[in-house]
């Protein structure tokens, strides 16, 4: 049985790499599933087929049924009312190309799973970590659905819970794959190593695991479009703490559902990690670490500033599509970056 998960370090690296572009296509599609929301398009499509649902409309008879589907949802109805079919084309096609995308990635992991399990290129240990990597990208695919039901019952707007569910677990995955990647690309540490980097590890774990919530708070602040009101920096209106944070009952309703409080949490994580980050930059110069780990914690600090200039500007100018997908985006590449700088700190100094 053992000779059947034979394995090489070319393979490792072979499958590492698999990986991270697997990765690069889940990063694409939570950017693209931003401009979906950012769009309106989230609710263009109304029935849930992983199957068939891979074929668009052919013909002219296919999109007006297709259309005629779309004319029973509430943002028709309550939004998009007179709405004409070349209008509905546009709204269709990012929301069909953010479904395919989840399609394609499903595929890109499971043929080359099957491929280097054939050839025997897996080490034993690997394939259970693989195969829950899969199930969990497609229970993600369900739990998108979930998430588009919502806005298809009474409002036309998907639930704010189900939308930060939807990215945190894309995040996860995209976490998971990555941190599976590279152990399969960098070299065990010394225990010496692993001793001497504790204090520094806790620190950019607690960094990271920060930046994750900001992210997760940024869908409360998309699902509640909070981020269309207290367009002014760096006050609210005038105020640091603006009027009316617990105006819900019970008073944790607030935090989720209420505008002004939303956007404040949203601020103050980032203020947060404003501090946080490059703390942690000057603290790690008492080490002696690797170049390639010194410009890693250099990078985190340089894309942290951008990330910052993109929300502002987003704020500011009342979330546009262009600066909301950009500062998405850039969330996500914050995390990557503290996320590939912890796994530095545990597994050795460089590849």
């Amino acid at each position: 049985m053992s000779d059947f998960f034979a394995n090489h370090p070319r393979d490792d690296r072979q499958i590492a790499w698999w990986l991270i572009g697997v990765a690069i296509l889940i990063y694409v599609m939570v950017v693209l599933g931003g401009v979906t929301r950012l769009t309106g398009s989230g609710l263009s499509i109304v029935e849930w087929d992983p199957i068939m649902g891979a074929i668009p409309p052919l013909n002219e008879v296919q999109w007006q049924e297709t259309f005629a589907k779309y004319k029973t949802s509430p943002q028709y109805t309550k939004v998009n009312q007179g709405m004409n079919l070349a209008e509905f084309k546009t709204i269709f096609s990012y929301e069909y190309a953010h479904r395919l995308l989840g399609r394609l990635i499903g595929v890109a992991f499971l043929l080359p799973l099957l491929y280097f399990a054939f050839m025997r290129k897996i080490r034993r240990t690997l394939i259970p970590k693989l195969i829950l990597l899969f199930l969990l990208g497609g229970l993600q695919g369900f739990i998108g659905w979930y998430m588009v039901e919502s806005g298809l019952v009474n409002e036309p707007r998907v639930s704010q819970y189900r939308l930060a569910l939807h990215l945190g677990a894309a995040i996860l995955i995209y976490g998971s794959i990555l941190w599976v990647a590279w152990g399969l690309l960098r070299r065990a540490p010394a225990q010496s190593w692993k001793h001497q980097m504790q204090g520094l590890q806790r620190f950019s774990t607690g960094v990271t695991m920060a930046i994750a919530i900001m992210i997760i708070s940024g869908a409360f602040v998309a699902g509640t479009h909070a981020g269309k009101v207290f367009n002014t920096f760096p006050l609210m209106d005038g105020h640091f703490v603006p009027a009316g944070l617990f105006a819900y009952t019970p008073w944790y309703r607030n935090l989720f559902e209420n505008l002004a409080t939303v956007q404040f949490d949203h601020r103050l994580i980032a203020y947060l990690l404003m501090v946080l980050i490059p703390v942690l930059w000057w603290y790690a110069r008492r080490f002696s670490l690797a170049p390639s780990t010194r410009l890693t914690l250099h990078l985190l600090l340089l894309v942290f500033i951008v990330q910052i200039s993109l929300g502002i500007a987003t704020l500011l100018h009342m979330v546009p599509v262009g600066l909301a997908a950009a500062h998405q985006g850039g969330a996500l590449l914050v995390f990557t970056v503290a996320l590939y700088l912890n796994h530095a700190l545990r597994k050795g100094n460089a590849f």
